[in-house]
C-alpha cells in the first residue's frame, strides 16, 4: 500500500501520459493523452476518438502499456512510470474526474476512456539510483 500511494503522488504531479497500443498481430503504436486519475478507482480517465489510429487499436486489442516521465538531465531526480493494462469505456462518473482536471474540456465533444492498471512500477531516483517501486493488482 506505501508504494500506491507514492506511486499515486507521482501521478498526480503529472497530466500526460504515452499509451502503447497494439494490433492483434502486434503491431504497435503510441500517442500522447491528457489524463485525469481516479485514485479510488486506480483508473487513468482520458479522451480520443475511437476513429484514431490508437483509437481503432484500442477497440482490437484492449491489452495496453503506458509511461509517464518527469524530463530531466539530473540524474538525482529521475522518475518514471510504466504501466500495464486494459482499456475500457469511461464509467458514467468519469466525465466528472476528468472535467474536474480539464475543465475547459466541457465545451468539447468528449469520448472518454478509462486505463485500469494492472502492473505500474516508478523509477525514483530521489528515493535513491534506480529505486524502483512496484504496485500490482492483487488479482481476486
Amino acid at each position: 500500500m506505501e508504494n500506491y500511494k507514492k506511486i499515486a503522488q507521482f501521478i498526480a504531479k503529472h497530466h500526460v501520459l504515452t499509451l502503447a497500443t497494439a494490433t492483434q498481430d502486434g503491431a504497435p503504436y503510441c500517442c500522447n493523452a491528457f489524463y485525469a486519475y481516479d485514485k479510488a478507482d486506480c483508473a487513468f480517465i482520458f479522451t480520443t476518438d475511437s476513429t484514431t489510429r490508437h483509437g481503432q487499436m484500442m477497440l482490437e486489442n484492449n491489452r495496453v502499456a503506458a509511461s509517464i516521465v518527469l524530463e530531466t538531465r539530473i540524474v538525482g531526480k529521475i522518475q518514471g512510470l510504466q504501466i500495464t493494462g486494459n482499456i475500457k469505456p469511461a464509467l458514467e462518473h468519469d466525465k466528472a474526474t476528468y472535467l474536474k482536471r480539464f475543465p475547459y474540456a466541457v465545451v468539447a465533444d468528449l469520448c472518454l476512456w478509462r486505463l485500469e492498471p494492472d502492473f505500474m512500477k516508478l523509477t525514483d531516483n530521489t528515493l535513491g539510483f534506480g529505486k524502483k517501486l512496484i504496485w500490482q493488482k492483487e488479482v481476486l
